[in-house]
């Protein structure tokens, strides 16, 4: 049984506290702990790079001029991407990075990550908390 020192406010030891097996004693796999951390910077990010492309940018679909008899060169309307203020061709778009890891490893993550708090001594337990 994984046994935790009971202390109170002032730091002084007052009870041990048994803890659970299945939970504080779990050999660690650093390839699961990765593997959810990933996922949850993963969930955080933006991704909210963004530009505007043809069909977005404010205007006319009409012909800028006739297609022959100018002696200039072809165009088509005002969105073009040849043209300045026109659209993007191939530019970011929004999009989630977010993935989900099986709730089984999620929770074994977890198990493990208090596992290896506990076999380094930074699990602290408190008789008392109390918020002022």
């Amino acid at each position: 049984m994984a046994v935790a020192d009971v202390l109170n406010i002032k730091g002084e030891k007052v009870s041990h506290a048994d803890l659970s097996e299945a939970v504080f004693n779990i050999p660690v796999r650093g390839s699961v702990l990765h593997e959810v951390v990933t996922m949850q910077l993963a969930c955080r990010r933006s991704g909210t790079a963004s530009v505007k492309h043809r069909s977005d940018v404010k205007g006319s679909g009409k012909k800028l001029f006739r297609q022959k008899g100018t002696g200039r060169a072809r165009r088509g309307n005002i969105k073009s991407p040849l043209l300045r203020g026109g659209g993007v061709v191939f530019g970011p778009d929004p999009k989630s990075y977010a993935y989900k890891v099986p709730k089984k490893i999620r929770r074994l993550a977890l198990k493990m990550a208090l596992s290896s708090k506990f076999q380094e001594n930074e699990i602290v337990v408190l008789d008392q908390f109390e918020l002022d």
